[in-house]
């Protein structure tokens, strides 16, 4: 019998609440659906290859670093939203563009379910990330509301 999971995507926006509730949904449907929650968040590294020339180079992080602050930021997500069940979550971070890592997390996991934060103002229903999955998902995509958004 193949383990059933659920994919919460996380792509952080500072101040945002957003990806705290989509954690929190994708929690409450996890429990619904007796899945192991995966928390998925993709980091680019670009930071570390492409940094501007005035930066100095004390200041530039290597891929490693990327990861590093990847890993803390997700983990520091999954607590803030979910405080002591946040042990019970798998945390994933991995380098590559958003939407095609969460895809492939979620083909790997054999998810139920990718539940993702929703972006954009209101002319704009769906960010990039979001428009790639619902197209390429194996399974149903939620798409979250941002909190505190007018309209």
């Amino acid at each position: 019998m193949q383990t059933r999971s659920v994919a919460a995507a996380c792509e952080f926006v500072e101040g945002s609440g957003s990806s705290r509730t989509a954690i929190r949904a994708a929690a409450q449907e996890a429990r619904y659906r007796e899945a192991e929650l995966i928390a998925v968040m993709a980091y680019s590294g670009e930071r570390a290859v492409a940094a501007p020339a005035v930066r100095p180079v004390a200041t530039l992080r290597t891929a490693g670093d990327e990861r590093i602050v990847a890993e803390a930021a997700l983990r520091d997500a999954v607590v803030d939203a979910l405080g002591d069940q946040a042990a019970k979550v798998r945390l994933h971070t991995v380098l590559g563009l958003a939407g095609r890592k969460l895809v492939e997390t979620a083909q790997r996991a054999n998810a139920q379910l990718i539940v993702l934060a929703g972006r954009g103002s209101a002319s704009m229903l769906l960010g990039t990330v979001s428009q790639y999955v619902l197209r390429k998902a194996p399974c149903p995509v939620l798409v979250v509301p941002e909190t505190g958004r007018d309209g």
